[in-house]
Parts: C-alpha cells; structure tokens; sequence
C-alpha cells in the first residue's frame, strides 16, 4: 500500500508558534492545518523514548547537561516551554508514548526521527520503532522512520523491517539513491538549501516519495512543488499550507 504522505508536515510540531517537540506544538500544528508531525526522538537515562533535538538540555528545558545523563523523572521536573513564552511555561517534555497518544487522538501522522545520542544509533531505533509497532493504532496512517545516522536506519531496517524508512540527508552527495537502496528506504528527505530538479526526479524515477525540510518560504514552496516534490516539512504549516493552496 502507498504511503498517505500529506503535502504538508509541521515541523517539531509548529515549531514557528510553540515549543518544539512539545503537545502544545503538535496541538498548534494541528490547528494550523497539518495533518502529519514530524519531530524527534532520544532515549533518556533509563531508556525511555521521548522527544527532544538536542543532545543535551540546555537549548529547551531549564534543565543543562546530557540528555543521556538523565532520567525521565529528572528531565520530566523541567520546563519545556517558558523559554519560548511565558503562555508555555509549565511545558513538560513529553514521552514518544504521549505524542502518539495525542496525535493518534487528533487523526495525524508522523515522521519520527531517531536523534539518537552519541553511541545510542540502534538502542533508540530499536526502542521508538519498538514503541510506534505496539502503540500506533493500525487505522491511522503509517507512520515513516527517519535519521541522519544509518545504524539506526540499520538497526530499524533489521528488527522492524515492515516500518517504512527515510533517507535523512542535508544534502544529497555520493551514491545516496543506492545508499537509500541497501537500507531499504522508501522515502528521501532531504534539506532544501542544495537541492536540484534532477535529484528529485532521480528520487522519483527509482520510486522514493520526497520530504523536504525545513521549508519555511512561500516561494520556494511553490517551487519544490512544482519539481515535484511529495512534501514539505516545515516551522509554519499555517502560513505555508496557505501559500501553496492559493
């Protein structure tokens, strides 16, 4: 069965609106018009999939140091949101398990990156794609699993095979459609910045669905669109999705 990617994906939620990779940003995201999510995933101290950029706390919690370094009670005391706006503080850094409830709740779907720490690459693709099997209700659309790093791409290939892939690359160099190929990818996410026509039909011609971040202007929108491009992952789905349905 095809992959039901939407055109649009909010970006860590509506990342321009919300702090990242938080319910009240997947909430956002929702009210703006996406219908799929894409965001984070990392393992806590104790193995606990949640969601997070960063490898350590400093950026969105009022927390500091590794993410590793912590449990999920020690990282789920801090607050997620105060540094994006007072109207967030109190924020909790949610689990995988949470976001999904919520997202399931709301009808979406999701690209789930494994952002694993240093080390991490196939204990946390094991332990998301572990999660998304058990928990994401089978109605709902399937989900995609992306990373920049290939032994989690590896490891996810290897024990959940049946979850589909995606080639997360800043820019497309190399052999990266036959890199793509032996990990067993069905999709190629790319970043926008050096991005041509031909690699997107190159992607296209060898069946791959092309997600391309982090898109944020109306104009280049139109533009990767017109390319061809399946969607586009981005911090504004409201003001994107209204740019490109005009």
């Amino acid at each position: 069965m095809p992959l039901a990617i939407p055109r649009l994906i909010g970006h860590r939620g509506a990342k321009a609106s919300a702090p990242e990779n938080t319910l009240p940003a997947i909430e956002e995201a929702h009210r703006q018009g996406a219908t799929w999510i894409e965001f984070d995933a990392k393992l806590t101290k104790d193995g606990v999939p949640i969601l997070m950029h960063d490898e350590t706390l400093d950026r969105t919690t009022s927390g500091k140091g590794d993410v590793a370094a912590h449990t999920l009670a020690e990282i789920r005391a801090l607050d997620a949101g105060a540094w994006f706006g007072p109207a967030f503080a109190g924020t909790k850094v949610p689990t995988l398990e949470e976001a999904m409830a919520l997202m399931a709740s709301l009808g979406m779907g999701f690209n789930i990156e494994i952002k694993p720490c240093p080390g991490r690459e196939a204990e946390t693709a094991r332990a998301a794609c572990a999660l998304v099997d058990e928990l994401w209700p089978k109605s709902l659309p399937t989900p995609v699993v992306s990373s920049f790093k290939r032994a989690a791409l590896a490891a996810a290939q290897k024990d959940f095979a049946h979850l589909p892939r995606g080639y997360l690359a800043e820019e497309l160099t190399g052999d990266w459609l036959g890199e793509a190929k032996a990990l067993g990818c069905a999709t190629i996410h790319p970043g926008w910045k050096r991005l041509t026509e031909a690699q997107v039909r190159a992607a296209k011609v060898a069946g791959h669905p092309v997600l391309v971040w982090t898109v944020n202007e109306a104009p280049r929108a139109r533009e990767l669109l017109a390319w061809g491009v399946d969607a586009l992952i981005t911090d504004k789905p409201g003001e994107i999705g209204a740019a490109i349905t005009r």
